[in-house]
């Protein structure tokens, strides 16, 4: 129905069927998300678009929840998706809501809760205007934080209104109302509800269990009509404040979240939201063993001592580290004249300034530094990503060539016609490379990104040396024969090799 086409007065509403009395009188906002939700279910559609990996996990607790007309909280730790979960709950409303023109608590034009609701029926009657609210109208978000009042929130007596109009303070006309009943008829969401002070928590008792709000006091009573849906982290029930225990038994679910089981749903939650196409006259691509890489530094992190656990790794590591790489990559194909930018390994470590914000440090965290740690994180991803691509025996000619006193330095600046020239002269090297290069893709970017990953994978498993002055080389003597008692470090597996 396009907008010409819609009821512009009270009796023009009662007259179409598709906004009737009988319709919409004593429809609620949850009664309205369940019929729109059961069709939905019914016709297979997709109920959140774009969330990956909750699918057999949080989205159906979620609907279980909304068939149930019940106020929800999402827990999870930071990066899980929740606000974008929340939001797109107004995929569940009506396309357009009809409300009484002009009135700020967007009442029912067939049973208006606030005072110039009804009187404009009643002065009205049939000629009174009507309006309309869009899906992303009806949605209200607020961020929990220690400064919000009950005014904020709720409502306020406005004097300055008493006094322009000559009427008493009790008066509903004085209210001025908060963020609450301005989401009447909608969904209203607070993030991180832990941050919000327990006396204003207290003020959304009346809200979840009797459906109305007071304001000073005064009797007045507004029957609003909301979904309250709230997100936390559960870890800031003893950080920095907590859900006081009246307000959680009002909820009706407690839903939580996580992070991605896999590392091909995060592949896929990063394919997303990463911006890694950049366009302009350099193309971009990202070979298969980045994008693992770059998803395995957030599950090396997620296991690490050295991180705070509590706090979590978000997923938006992944994704700025990724884009981060990208423009690495694209950077140096800019400056060499390349047509095609490709993320090597070596563009993973110049991301690092988007890996060391992402995580808290625990004390020996912080005694090596944020910087050391990203450092053997992205070390023990390329190691795992690497092991599960080439046995041990696959590699022996690339590192019997360093056995024999063979070293190669490769600028992170390095052109790939540059690099695949060093790394042609390593014995054995470009038919691995070979075996990681796609289907029809021989360029010099991504054969000189597929070789460097595979003497950062020998890196990794410490069965060859890296530093800044001499790149890739032999370990010294020292080192092989500590590695013979060491076992692997940060994740990667004990690699069993005798070194002569």
């Amino acid at each position: 129905m396009s907008a010409s086409s819609l009821p512009k007065t009270l009796g023009e509403l009662r007259r179409n069927p598709d906004f009737s009395e009988r319709r919409l009188a004593g429809r609620s906002v949850r009664d309205e998300i369940r019929e729109n939700l059961t069709a939905k279910l019914q016709s297979g559609e997709t109920l959140f678009p774009g969330i990956v990996g909750f699918d057999d996990t949080v989205i159906p607790h979620v609907v279980n929840a909304l068939l149930a007309k019940h106020n929800f909280i999402l827990l999870g730790l930071r990066g899980q998706a929740k606000s974008r979960i929340l939001r797109q709950l107004t995929a569940f409303l009506d396309p357009v809501l009809p409300y009484i023109a002009g009135v700020e608590l967007h009442d029912n034009p067939y049973a208006p809760i606030g005072k110039p609701g009804r009187d404009a029926v009643a002065a009205m009657g049939d000629d009174t205007p009507i309006a309309y609210l869009t899906p992303e109208q009806r949605y209200v978000e607020k961020l929990a934080t220690p400064d919000v009042t009950i005014a904020d929130m709720i409502g306020d007596i406005d004097p300055i209104k008493a006094a322009r109009h000559g009427i008493e303070l009790g008066d509903e006309s004085t209210m001025h109302f908060g963020l609450l009943p301005r989401a009447n008829r909608g969904i209203f969401a607070i993030n991180e509800l832990p941050d919000l002070m327990s006396k204003i928590q207290v003020g959304l008792f009346n809200v979840m269990q009797e459906g109305d709000v007071q304001i000073k006091g005064y009797p007045v009573r507004l029957p609003l009509d909301v979904l309250l849906v709230f997100s936390a982290n559960p870890e800031d029930y003893t950080a920095r404040g907590k859900i006081i225990t009246p307000l959680k038994d009002r909820i009706g679910s407690e839903i939580r979240t996580h992070y991605p089981l896999d590392v091909g749903q995060a592949i896929e939650i990063t394919r997303r939201e990463a911006w890694a196409d950049r366009g302009g006259s350099t193309q971009t691509f990202i070979p298969d063993f980045i994008r693992e890489t770059v998803e395995q530094i957030a599950f090396a992190a997620r296991e690490e001592a050295k991180i705070d656990q509590r706090s979590g790794v978000s997923q938006r590591l992944s994704i700025s580290c990724l884009e981060n790489a990208v423009s690495n990559a694209e950077r140096r194909a800019l400056a060499a004249g390349e047509a095609l930018a490709v993320p090597r390994v070596g563009d993973v470590y110049a991301a690092m300034p988007s890996v060391t914000g992402r995580f808290e440090l625990e004390y020996e965290g912080e005694l090596k530094g944020a910087e050391h740690v990203a450092r053997e994180l992205i070390r023990a991803a390329v190691g795992r990503v690497f092991e599960r691509r080439f046995p041990q025996s696959m590699t022996e000619n690339v590192v019997n060539w360093f056995e024999m006193g063979g070293s190669l330095r490769i600028g992170v600046d390095a052109s790939a016609a540059t690099v695949v020239e060093q790394l042609d002269g390593i014995q054995g090297l470009s038919a691995l490379a070979a075996t990681l290069l796609p289907n029809g893709r021989e360029e010099n970017e991504i054969r000189a990104a597929a070789g460097e990953f595979i003497l950062d994978g020998l890196y990794a498993q410490r069965r060859i040396d890296r530093s800044e002055e001499a790149g890739y080389a032999r370990k010294p003597r020292a080192a092989r024969e500590k590695r013979r008692a060491a076992p692997g470090g940060f994740g990667v597996p004990d690699i069993d090799t005798t070194y002569n």
